[in-house]
């Protein structure tokens, strides 16, 4: 099975508290730090504009 998920060089990292955002190029994840570290939760991500990112893979 395949997400179709892109890799490539990290283009930026924003943090807020808990969450993180990692641009690479052609795709963009989302980060939450757990007690055991930063896990994704969500990647293959397409921004919108005025809307929240559209992402292949949520959890």
């Amino acid at each position: 099975m395949s997400a179709g998920l892109r890799t490539g060089a990290v283009r930026g990292v924003d943090v807020w508290g808990d969450e993180a955002r990692v641009r690479v190029d052609g795709d963009t994840l989302f980060l939450h730090r757990f007690p055991e570290g930063r896990r994704v939760r969500a990647a293959g991500c397409d921004p919108r504009p005025g809307q929240p990112h559209e992402c292949e893979v949520e959890a």
